[in-house]
């Protein structure tokens, strides 16, 4: 079965850098989407990021990452990647990668494959 392995998550200060890892394995995925997202207690999961096959490897962005995430993937590894730059306490979540066969949503009910996800905490 599919399984999905978050890494990478960490406490950063305000303005620093992080990339989260998402080891993919069960499946190679050529088709389909691959996406991260984010939750804060008590508020719904968030989309972030997502890297469409369909779509000849086109991303897509929420406004309030655009400019300071992006996503990548990497065939040979299996991996999906977030690297994210300027961070700010308002990135502090857990940050979860998804993915699903089809096109690519922000939107977390679309989505039925999930990791366990990694912790992002942004001090000011």
């Amino acid at each position: 079965r599919v399984q999905l392995v978050e890494s990478g998550g960490g406490s950063v200060q305000t303005g620093g850098s992080l990339r989260l890892s998402c080891k993919i394995s069960g499946y190679t995925y050529t088709t389909g989407c691959l996406a991260w997202f984010r939750q804060v207690p008590g508020k719904e999961r968030e989309g972030v990021a997502s890297f469409s096959f369909e779509l000849g490897s086109s991303t897509d962005y929420a406004d309030s990452v655009k400019g300071r995430f992006t996503i990548s993937q990497d065939n040979a590894k299996n991996t999906v990647y977030l690297q994210m730059t300027t961070l700010n306490p308002e990135d502090t979540a857990m940050y979860y990668c998804a993915a699903r066969s089809g096109t690519c949503y922000l939107t977390a009910s679309w989505y039925n494959i999930w990791g366990q996800g990694t912790q992002v905490t942004v001090s000011s």
